[in-house]
């Protein structure tokens, strides 16, 4: 098994918003021309991962909004970064450390790749210490206007390839690799 990647999976608009100025996802779906999942490339990204990464405000959105009855990453290990203290519940940790530490932790494990799911301030601090492998964007077809970025910015330039393109029912979804 080769070295675990770190991947970013996530969706945004058009105009590079992850959630709307109160946060709300709602508007996070396809134009509606296609039956079918809206994202179905998850499934497959899923499948090769083992480790979920995520900030506190995108657990408790999660689980208050989102999927209330059930989390839905059971079948992986997810790790909340968090100041706050709080019980572990199943495969879910709570834990206090930089995103990098965790990254470093992580890695030196046997396993699959790791998917950083959120939010934006997870996504730029990973992006800022060079530490993401892979990003998987879907882009939503939907401009949003206002909203948190998911690029905020104060990072070092990094050059990308893009993998592979794909479409359906009007979300792009675009996987870049480093270079």
């Amino acid at each position: 098994m080769g070295k675990r990647k770190v991947i970013l999976f996530i969706a945004m608009s058009l105009d590079g918003k992850v959630a709307d100025n109160q946060g709300a996802v709602d508007w996070l779906k396809g134009s509606g021309e296609e039956n079918g999942s809206d994202m179905e490339s998850a499934v497959n990204l899923l499948e090769t991962i083992d480790t979920v990464i995520l900030g506190y405000n995108t657990y408790h959105q999660i689980v208050t909004e989102l999927a209330v009855d059930q989390w839905p990453y059971e079948e992986m290990k997810s790790y909340v970064l968090t100041h706050r203290q709080m019980e572990n519940q199943g495969e879910i940790a709570f834990v206090d450390e930089s995103v990098g530490d965790l990254i470093g932790r992580l890695k030196q494990k046997i396993g699959k790749d790791i998917w950083i799911c959120g939010g934006a301030s997870i996504v730029n601090q990973a992006i800022r210490l060079n530490l993401i492998d892979a990003y998987h964007i879907s882009v939503i077809p939907t401009i949003l206007g206002e909203g948190i970025n998911l690029f905020q910015g104060g990072h070092p330039e990094q050059l990308l390839q893009l993998v592979s393109t794909k479409s359906y029912n009007g979300i792009t979804d675009l996987v870049y690799e480093r270079r």
